[in-house]
């Protein structure tokens, strides 16, 4: 019998560097982001100077780079002569207002952190922290759609400018979501002042670079070619142009080499690798969704798997589902679960969000078909999403 733990400290065949294919990895340069990069910086560059700039909020799909670029910005920042603070909260794990409020105490005034205070204790400490030279605080607000209560955070963050005598508050708001803002409170609205930065996917060509930087360094020589480096990148953007499923794929690919032991990662290790990593991202992306838009999905997944009766005009052998054939069947199976469906208003929202974020594609049919009207379909397999949703709504269920 072998040995527990045998192969513990044994050496990689194929990695060098495995934590280089980290999608948490940050690199030096970030490629085919400079323009994304010098407008985030244009846009913050009055409140490095002291002054009270626009809030910016900067969208785009999951993998495309928004987070990586803002943290880079965000270590420069540190490193300037500026009276700017800026404060970066992942709103995944500080996800209302208090714990917001309180990851700034705890970044800036850790003396108060841990003493207990309430919100309105640890509002005015923030103040007069601000207040006593006049600094501007950069609030980074990372997949701030996660946020609870986000009605409350965004009013308490943009009325601060109004009690701050002296310096000032600026929102960066990420979000894979373009429309979250249309869930706030009016009130809430009314207070944003901002500018708005959407990143495109990044295409095959673009991801097949990154994956060469990463591999040059996360690999051994010879232990993958571009053959295998280059399906990667077409398999993540044909999906969804999304970097962290490229680099999944590609950690992925190394482990199934390493396991074999011929210390060589092969197109069909890319194959195999990209099942489970799609698997494992689209699980971890549609089990943070909202309830209503995981009932989208199980929708169309349901649909999809009895066969759609549409095609794309196009020839593409791929069935489409009508919008409308798809919002009765989501308010049918919200129903059966003892739900009330959305509106179709809200409904549209939700369709414009899961397209944002690539787990579905859409287009407009133009005239001809039911007159004009959108046609849908699922970026990943229907039998898998379909599966995904029943687990999370299980979860759901059992919380």
């Amino acid at each position: 019998m072998k040995e527990p733990f045998s192969d513990l400290f044994k050496d990689s065949n194929v990695f060098a560097d495995r934590e280089v294919l980290s999608p948490h990895y940050m690199p030096e340069k970030l490629p085919y982001r400079d323009k994304q990069i010098e407008s985030i910086v244009r846009f913050m560059t009055p409140s490095l100077r002291g002054e009270r700039g626009r809030n910016l909020f900067i969208y785009g799909k999951t993998g495309a780079g928004k987070t990586s670029c803002v943290k880079h910005i965000v270590e420069k920042i540190k490193g300037l002569p500026t009276m700017a603070k800026v404060s970066y909260i992942n709103c995944r794990i500080y996800n209302s207002r208090y714990r917001v409020l309180y990851k700034i105490t705890g970044d800036y005034l850790p003396i108060y952190a841990k003493r207990g205070y309430g919100l309105v204790d640890i509002y005015e400490k923030i103040i007069n922290w601000i207040e006593e030279d006049g600094k501007i605080l950069i609030v980074v607000l990372d997949e701030i759609d996660i946020v609870k209560d986000l009605d409350d955070l965004v009013y308490t963050l943009t009325r601060a400018n109004s009690d701050i005598k002296s310096g000032g508050i600026m929102i960066v708001g990420v979000s894979n979501k373009i429309s979250f803002k249309d869930d706030l409170d009016p009130r809430s609205l009314s207070t944003l002042y901002e500018n708005e930065l959407v990143f495109p996917p990044y295409n095959s060509t673009e991801l097949s670079m990154i994956l060469k930087e990463r591999a040059e360094r996360g690999f051994k020589k010879g232990a993958i070619d571009d053959a295998a480096i280059n399906l990667a990148a077409a398999i993540s953007a044909k999906d969804s142009g999304d970097a962290r499923l490229a680099l999944k794929v590609l950690s992925k690919a190394g482990e199934l080499a390493d396991e074999r032991g011929d210390g060589f990662v092969t197109v069909n290790d890319v194959n195999n690798a990209s099942e489970a990593a799609e698997e494992e991202l689209v699980y971890e992306l549609v089990n943070t969704l909202p309830e209503h838009q995981r009932l989208i999905i199980y929708a169309i997944a349901l649909l999809s798997i009895q066969g759609s009766r549409y095609k794309r005009l196009s020839g593409d052998s791929e069935a489409y589902l009508f919008s409308g054939d798809i919002y009765n069947k989501y308010s049918a199976v919200s129903k059966s679960m003892s739900k009330n469906p959305k509106s179709s208003r809200w409904y549209r929202k939700y369709i414009f969000d899961l397209e944002m974020q690539g787990i579905i594609t859409a287009y407009e049919s133009g005239k001809g078909i039911r007159g004009h009207t959108k046609l849908i379909k699922l970026s990943y397999s229907p039998d898998r999403m379909k599966e995904t949703v029943e687990k999370t709504l299980s979860a759901d269920s059992e919380a």
